[in-house]
């Protein structure tokens, strides 16, 4: 039980409490202020930390693999067995995973809290992981095709739910040291993913099983395993965890609700969806967010072809992937911090959106294979970076639950729409420099920068009616509320 203080909070609060919820407004307790409350807060973030960033890291580096380890099989055998090298058919087995990740995300979030977040995210984690084992046996193209969108499936509700979960627990300017830690873990973890298929390959003829079957059992294996380890160790909402004690919870609660207003979920109604579907910036974020994953995505589906046809080996081509990504990983984790400690999201956004930039036109349009290859460390890291830089940008501009699962599901949705784009512009008639593609990529980058600066500008403005007394409402229709730049 909690203590007895109260939180206070005015009748005119936008956030109201579901029934049935687990903790009411009344149970939360007021922290005192002082040294010895800000050194015990500091030390319940860190373990809100431990608990929730390293396992949700791992998660979604399995995630990004699974979906994207089908250029590592394809250059591990794949190709030849099923025929991939015809036509548009690897480009069709890559794009229709994106079909139901698209679909699904939206009515996922919104129902997330009644399908229960741990059972819910740990049945998707062990699907997956068992669809991706059966990708190892798929006899032909159609086949493949089919447990693709199945992947798409199971996929599509959990990255989304990452990103709500995480935002629910921080502040506004805390929340992308904390989306950049747990992404960096996925790119950290994939750098390494084609140097594991490549030793994995080695099992190859094993069982009678040709290598690039072994890739997808092998690691569709580890992630059922970690799919049975979620069950027992994932966090859910702040107000709904089990981790920490009640008045631990209390303060956690205390500072999201100081900070922007929207510590406990509001009810969910269609009215609220819609009105939030109708905002335009939503879609402008999302669009940011498409320009964003269209190079990540291009990178992980081709960079081992993109290295191949610089010359290098297979093993060669396996193993150079890994150095862009461990680069990508420190630079994502230093713009994180460079952006939270100054509270810049657009200024920061902006610099990693320039450094895909150049790092795409030095892989298209360098002829020696040592700057071709650096550009792709420029591109993987500015791209890598601007995915959590984006998704922070969002949440810190929204009030409440419900448009937070919203806002969170349209963007990542955004996100398959760039992984389609990447697979149809990066044709197989264009390798090996994949020009198209390289033009496509680069036209994203200056819309996501023409569209950056659009609502920076709206931001500003809104932030200045509000300082000068103009403002007809107030922002996110919460009182005292700004948007971050």
């Amino acid at each position: 039980m909690v203590g007895p203080s109260k939180l206070q909070y005015s009748a005119t609060d936008p956030v109201s409490l579901n029934k049935g919820d687990s903790m009411s407004r009344e149970d939360a307790v007021l922290p005192v202020s002082s040294e010895d409350e800000i050194r015990r807060t500091k030390t319940i973030i860190r373990k809100v930390d431990w608990r929730m960033l390293p396992l949700l890291g791992v998660l979604s580096a399995l995630s990004l693999i699974d979906r994207s380890n089908i250029g590592l099989a394809r250059s591990a055998g794949m190709d030849h067995d099923l025929k991939l090298n015809i036509g548009a058919r690897y480009s069709i087995a890559t794009c229709v995973y994106f079909v139901p990740y698209i679909l699904f995300q939206l009515p996922s979030n919104l129902f997330l809290r009644k399908l229960g977040v741990v059972q819910y995210l740990s049945f998707l984690v062990i699907a997956w992981g068992g669809v991706q084992i059966s990708m190892g046996f798929v006899p032909t193209l159609g086949y493949l095709v089919f447990v693709r969108v199945l992947l798409g499936t199971f996929e599509a509700g959990f990255f989304p739910a990452m990103v709500y979960i995480i935002t629910t627990w921080y502040t506004r300017h805390e929340v992308q040291k904390r989306l950049a830690a747990f992404y960096l873990i996925g790119v950290f973890v994939g750098g390494f993913s084609a140097i594991f298929a490549y030793a994995v390959t080695f099992l190859g003829g094993k069982a009678g099983v040709p290598a690039w079957s072994w890739i997808f059992i092998v690691e569709g294996g580890i992630t059922v395993a970690f799919g049975i380890i979620a069950w027992f160790f994932l966090p859910g909402f702040p107000d709904q965890n089990t981790f920490l004690t009640s008045d631990e919870t209390a303060i956690v609660l205390d500072r999201v609700e100081k900070d922007r207003g929207d510590s406990l979920p509001d009810a969910l109604t269609t009215e609220k969806i819609l009105r939030h579907l109708l905002d335009w910036k939503l879609w402008a974020i999302g669009l940011m967010y498409m320009c964003a994953t269209m190079p990540a995505y291009a990178i992980s589906f081709f960079v081992t072809l993109i290295l191949r046809g610089m010359g290098w080996s297979e093993s060669a081509s396996f193993l150079l992937t890994a150095p862009p990504y461990i680069f990508a990983a420190f630079s994502i984790m230093f713009f994180a911090w460079l952006s939270d400690k100054y509270r810049q999201r657009a200024a920061v956004i902006g610099v990693q959106a320039l450094m895909t930039l150049v790092g795409l036109l030095m892989t298209g349009f360098l002829h020696s294979p040592g700057g071709r290859y650096a550009g792709i460390f420029l591109a993987d890291a500015g791209s890598a970076g601007c995915i959590p830089g984006i998704l922070a940008y969002s949440s810190n501009n929204i009030v409440s639950h419900t448009k937070r699962a919203v806002s969170t599901a349209v963007l990542v949705s955004f996100g398959g729409v760039g992984g389609i784009f990447a697979s149809l512009v990066f044709r197989q008639v264009d390798a090996p420099n994949y020009r198209p593609g390289i033009y496509a990529t680069v036209a994203c980058q200056l819309l996501m920068l023409v569209l950056l600066t659009i609502t920076t500008v709206y931001y500003r403005r809104q932030n200045k009616s509000v300082h000068d007394g103009t403002a007809d409402s107030p922002l996110e229709g919460q009182d005292g509320f700004l948007y971050t730049l």
